[in-house]
């Protein structure tokens, strides 16, 4: 028997749903190898699945919600003795947060092209910055309820949870868009200055987290070059290493972040995970503004000169107005 399309359309639903699940929990498992612990609560400084559920919605809508809610649930279950109320909260707050940042940047118009500066300011404040203010209250809010923590332990666990969710956003999700434009090279690309783009970011990050000199700021030139040559597609891969080299460190006490307490390496650690993901993306988001506007300008400009071609007189036959062709002798 032949399934109808609307079948096939419904297992396709479902294959979507099992996939965002599964990636869901294996980044989260990913995220929770550099834990670190506030206030007796586990925190990681870059929460991978934020990312990965807001551009699941992006992409496919919110119908594949269930599969978030899938994901988180697995995750919370993994992660404590089993299943409780709590846990339900837990989850429901995970799921829930994308969600209200993909609604939010439905509202305002958000093009996943990120090819505007006002898509890139919606992906910070409203995709990152604001949506994930509920899972953070949410994770927060029950550890407060169930008695896991005290009222002056809730604001560091809620800035540090937060944190991490909204660093998830701003790394992994303009990574997962670009990929969608992504095509193999051709042999006419800038393939030396590729190379050499991800050497120097490779080197850059090392010595610029490893170093006891506190040279963090080797970073920055290294993603201008990133978002000026290669807009996004440079500048968002660039950023995720250089995250996951911070947080290396941060974790490991080496480098820059030697001597300092929990939080304030979780602080510095936010701090400087927020600056790279801004300049890496609104840079980028403003090289490709400006692009498009060069291109469509020089467009504008070859179709009016062609319209004057077309309306402009031909050459001279030597007729008179109003009398016979001159003679031409």
């Amino acid at each position: 028997m032949i399934p109808s399309e609307k079948t096939r359309r419904r297992a396709v639903i479902v294959l979507q749903m099992l996939g965002i699940a599964i990636a869901y929990y294996a980044s989260a498992r990913l995220g929770l190898l550099r834990e670190i612990e506030v206030e007796g609560s586990v925190v990681t400084p870059l929460w991978p699945p934020s990312g990965i559920a807001l551009a699941a919605l992006l992409y496919l809508g919110p119908r594949i919600w269930p599969g978030i809610a899938l994901g988180a649930l697995l995750t919370v279950i993994s992660m404590s003795d089993g299943f409780t109320f709590w846990g339900l909260a837990v989850t429901a707050g995970s799921a829930l947060a994308p969600l209200g940042s993909f609604l939010a940047l439905r509202v305002v118009g958000f093009r996943t092209e990120l090819d505007r500066l006002r898509d890139g300011l919606a992906l910070v404040f409203l995709g990152a910055l604001g949506g994930m203010l509920i899972s953070a209250t949410t994770g927060s809010g029950v550890q407060l309820l169930s008695g896991g923590l005290s009222a002056s332990q809730f604001w560091p666990v809620w800035s540090a949870w937060w944190a991490g969710d909204a660093m998830g956003v701003l790394m992994v999700t303009p990574l997962l868009l670009v990929l969608r434009k992504a095509r193999l090279p051709r042999t006419d690309d800038r393939w030396a200055e590729t190379v050499a783009l991800a050497v120097v970011t490779a080197v850059a990050s090392t010595v610029a987290t490893r170093s006891s000199l506190s040279m963090i700021y080797l970073l920055f030139p290294v993603l201008v070059w990133a978002a000026l040559r290669f807009q996004l597609a440079g500048s968002a891969p660039c950023a995720l290493l250089m995250s996951v080299m911070t947080i290396i460190a941060g974790t490991e006490g080496i480098g820059p972040f030697a001597g300092h307490s929990v939080l304030e390496v979780m602080l510095n650690l936010c701090v400087l995970n927020g600056c790279v993901a801004l300049t890496a993306l609104l840079l980028a988001a403003i090289v490709t503004e400006h692009n498009n506007i060069r291109h469509e300008t020089e467009l504008a400009c070859e179709e009016l000169a062609a319209l004057v071609e077309e309306l402009a007189p031909g050459p001279s036959t030597g007729r008179r107005p109003g009398g016979p062709p001159s003679d031409l002798r």
